[in-house]
């Protein structure tokens, strides 16, 4: 188990960017954002690993909560560009306010049933209240383009393809 602020072997610091684990992990359920903000979907990616493997900073940034949640261990690390990403089920080896670079330890995996058939953990990706894959972070992920709004009511006569 790693300390808190100590650096993964294989990550130099260089890279903005990279995965929560070591190495590359298998993703056995990926990002499914629901139609609806309300509505139900899967907001992050799972990521498989062994209990008590070391969970790493995607990105340098600044602890915002490192603690439990609903049963559950989270932290979360708020980025200068505006991003924050979040991990869990994570026992916490980080502080809010700490400090961290890419590639930091920021914790362990716990094993908490039913998220997963298997040990996993779920990393999400948020601008502000938006969730956002956070595969997109490292060059991976699905791109969706969202309709833009018409600038006139939809009840509008030029809509409706009628002229005035």
């Amino acid at each position: 188990m790693g300390l808190a602020g100590t650096r993964r072997p294989d990550r130099g610091s260089a890279s903005r960017w990279g995965w929560p684990l070591a190495g590359r992990p298998r993703i056995p359920r990926g990002f499914a954002p629901p139609p609806r903000p309300w509505l139900a979907g899967h907001r992050g990616v799972d990521l498989t690993a062994s209990p008590g493997a070391e969970v790493y900073a995607a990105g340098a940034g600044t602890i915002g909560y490192a603690g439990r949640l609903a049963g559950r261990g989270v932290v979360t690390v708020l980025h200068r560009s505006g991003l924050r990403t979040t991990y869990l089920p994570v026992r916490p080896t980080v502080r809010r306010g700490q400090t961290v670079g890419a590639g930091d330890v920021i914790g362990v995996l716990e094993d908490v049933p039913g998220h997963c058939a298997t040990t996993c953990l779920h990393w999400g990706l948020l601008r502000g209240r938006a969730y956002l894959d956070p595969l997109l972070l490292l060059g991976h992920g699905q791109v969706r383009l969202l309709p833009l709004r018409p600038a006139t009511p939809p009840s509008s006569p030029l809509l409706l393809g009628v002229q005035p």
